[in-house]
């Protein structure tokens, strides 16, 4: 369907998880080098992220380190190399169930679509995907016409994006638990108002780990 990768976190050809920044700063890294011949210094690469703290960038390096994505040579400048990942990822086929609102709860369409996703996308073997329809989390990335991957459970934790079901509707938008067992369903775009409800009255269905876009 042409749908492209935009959302983070997700794992690399060896199984590694990274998040979004981590991703980034790799791209980053190996497109430096494969320009240059060699790694930028900490504060070219803090500069390229708008990081003023040496510490920071230096703290990121480690991680990406740790993770076995690059390699660091002590006491040699600019010695510093991303790591290839060769394996290669292969598809995955999810249902494709209809549409969900990032807006008003719309009421969810079931088709016999699937999609084609990479397979370190899939925590689960019940993951599906939705379309989604509406701009109420706009802020959070999740824009009208994307394609959201959700990891299918009945229950999430306070602050996860789920898919809900209310009065029979299906519903994108953060889950918060507060007081007295009720739940908000918080939007992430200020045109929006939280949805409020008793803890009954809302079904999890799921919760979004990764989104697909087609441009």
């Amino acid at each position: 369907m042409g749908f492209t990768l935009v959302f983070a976190p997700m794992r690399e050809a060896s199984g590694v998880t990274v998040t979004r920044r981590q991703r980034e700063m790799l791209d980053f890294l190996d497109n430096y080098i494969q320009q240059n011949g060699f790694a930028p210094t900490l504060e070219e690469t803090g500069k390229h992220f708008g990081l003023t703290s040496l510490a920071t960038v230096h703290k990121h390096l480690t991680n990406l380190e740790r993770k076995g994505l690059i390699r660091r040579h002590t006491g040699r400048s600019r010695a510093l190399e991303v790591v290839p990942q060769n394996r290669r990822l292969e598809g995955v086929d999810l249902p494709l169930l209809g549409m969900a609102a990032a807006g008003a709860p719309l009421e969810a369409v079931f088709d016999n679509e699937t999609i084609t996703v990479p397979e370190d996308l899939v925590r689960k073997p019940d993951s599906f995907a939705l379309k989604v329809s509406g701009d109420s989390m706009r802020d959070a990335g999740i824009l009208d016409g994307d394609v959201v991957i959700v990891e299918g459970r009945e229950n999430a934790d306070s602050g996860e994006t789920v898919v809900a079901v209310l009065d029979g509707a299906a519903t994108i938008k953060k889950l918060h638990r507060e007081e007295g067992g009720r739940i908000r369903l918080q939007p992430a775009n200020d045109s929006y108002e939280p949805i409020l409800c008793a803890e009954g009255q809302v079904a999890v269905r799921g919760v979004v780990v990764s989104l697909l876009r087609k441009y």
